[in-house]
């Protein structure tokens, strides 16, 4: 079919705006991404029905399974599912939560715990979702911390820590954007003026510190204090995931290091091998060249084996147990392999509707503007984008050689201006209701989608408001020295003034204290 007549316009942002914004009417996601999908189908074809069901099917939902990208994300989260699978099984998890509740005597050490992990696990956004969201479950409910808040810092730490970390999936998707033998040096260039993903560090440990919580978690966490409801809303899926995970009683702590150690190491060598590492590339080299989708799948199946042969020979579990796992890890991931689907055929929606193109035209015209303020215009229209589109890496691909192109002019803010693309492309993956990591923190939490969504992006947009205050002070200084602490202030007084104000929620100190120990 010929270009249609809305390409490139506003029209293109509909499609992802209704699914965002039924997604939060409705709390339910599966019927809202389908339905934003018909829109973009409709936009794109016309009165044509056949055009309409061709576009939805070929070049929707079916060329989206067929990616070879996606296709070895979708195999890396199925093995990550029966990893988990067989973790929980094998009463390592357990044995962990019992562990860690011995040490872990307080409300807040069991957050500041989580973040911990979390910032440990930094090669990949799904491995940390997944794998701190089982460890670090038993923990948080102990002392009845809401899965919802659970999730938040989750997601907290995966693309926000991913952004800051050279040795990781989302470094080496950065430089593949950038110029030849420039990559991870403009990566690393970056960090000090990631606003965004320091700043998500900074109100995490602030939240946790300081013990409140406000906007749509204060509910959440209240509920789950007071009355030891850890959902509020109720979510079948969820509920059957935590059956799923009742573990046995054989179990040690090892019987869950040892799989996580052997995972993030393998994953780190699949990453580089495909980077050419065993070829005689050096390591920094490698990952940037790295195969994020065929390195992670290939790590996670070796690693996969390994494990299986570790519980068959410590005869944690039967050889015959294990293989239990590869349909239940399977059946662990349908949920969340749909939602991945209906977002990817979205975003080819949203593509064949121009909406990149239409972004860039609002890019260029920013270039008349005063020269300071382009980091800040840059880094809004990286949220709009990430959060409308749900993709951070496309962002990426969109943005960077624009942030590029400006810096030929301005050379003197280059660093700024790459990391505001960066910096806002995390923002609307960390908080998008129809972002993998999004929907992967939902599911590490077994969480509700929507009600990790909808507690999520207040905390998500007061960084991003700062952030983007931050990246006007940029503009017109030379360090990133001045508008970090100018950032962090204005942070911590946003937070101590919404923790004096009517309908936010502070934790009570007798709920602050171990549960288990109390008894």
């Amino acid at each position: 079919m010929d270009t249609p007549a809305l390409y490139a316009t506003a029209w293109a942002v509909l499609p992802p705006l209704i699914a965002i914004v039924l997604a939060l009417i409705t709390k339910e996601v599966y019927s809202s991404l389908f339905l934003g999908v018909v829109t973009g189908a409709i936009l794109y074809a016309g009165a044509d029905f056949d055009g309409i069901v061709n576009h939805i099917l070929q070049d929707g939902i079916i060329a989206s399974l067929s990616d070879g990208w996606n296709v070895g994300i979708l195999i890396f989260l199925v093995i990550l599912g029966m990893v988990v699978a067989l973790m929980n099984l094998s009463g390592g998890s357990k044995a962990f939560g019992g562990w860690a509740l011995k040490r872990v005597r307080t409300r807040v050490a069991a957050e500041i715990a989580t973040v911990l992990l979390g910032v440990v696990i930094f090669v990949d956004d799904y491995f940390n979702c997944l794998t701190v969201g089982s460890v670090m479950k038993p923990v948080t409910d102990n002392f009845n911390v809401s899965r919802a808040k659970l999730a938040y810092i989750i997601d907290a730490t995966a693309a926000p820590v991913c952004i800051i970390a050279p040795v990781s999936s989302w470094a080496a998707a950065v430089s593949s954007f950038a110029g030849e033998g420039e990559g991870i040096a403009l990566f690393i260039r970056c960090i000090p003026y990631n606003f965004y993903a320091l700043f998500t560090l900074v109100m995490m440990i602030a939240i946790i510190v300081m013990r409140f919580d406000y906007a749509a978690m204060a509910r959440f966490e209240m509920n789950a204090v007071e009355s030891g409801d850890l959902f509020t809303v109720p979510d079948v899926n969820a509920e059957m995931a935590d059956a799923a995970e009742e573990g046995s009683d054989k179990g040690v702590v090892m019987d869950l290091v040892f799989p996580v150690v052997v995972l993030v190491v393998s994953c780190v060598l699949g990453m580089v091998y495909t980077g050419g590492f065993f070829d005689g590339a050096g390591f920094v080299t490698a990952f940037s060249d790295s195969d994020a989708s065929v390195g992670l799948s290939m790590g996670a199946l070796v690693a996969l084996v390994i494990i299986i042969a570790y519980y068959t020979i410590r005869r944690t579990i039967s050889f015959n147990e294990c293989m239990s796992c590869v349909p239940e890890g399977m059946k662990a991931m349908a949920s969340p392999i749909l939602v991945l689907t209906l977002a990817w055929s979205l975003k080819a929606m949203t593509d064949s509707l121009g909406l990149a193109d239409y972004v860039s035209g609002l890019v260029e015209g920013m270039s008349g503007f005063a020269v300071g303020i382009i980091p800040a215009g840059l880094f809004l229209i990286a949220c709009v984008l990430a959060f409308a589109s749900g993709t951070s890496w496309g962002t990426f691909g969109i943005l960077i050689p624009l942030g590029l192109a400006i810096t030929q002019s301005h050379p003197e803010l280059s660093t700024p201006i790459i990391a505001a693309c960066m910096a806002g492309a995390v923002y609307g993956d960390h908080c998008s209701p129809i972002s993998d990591t999004t929907i992967m923190a939902s599911a590490g939490a077994n969480c509700n989608h929507v009600s990790h969504v909808s507690t999520q992006l207040p905390y998500a947009t007061t960084v991003a408001a700062v952030s983007a205050i931050s990246y006007v002070i940029a503009g017109y200084v030379s360090s990133p020295v001045v508008p970090l602490i100018v950032g962090v202030v204005l942070l911590l007084g946003v937070l101590f003034f919404l923790r004096g104000r009517e309908g936010s929620y502070r934790v009570p100190d007798a709920a602050n204290v171990n549960q288990t120990v109390a008894e």
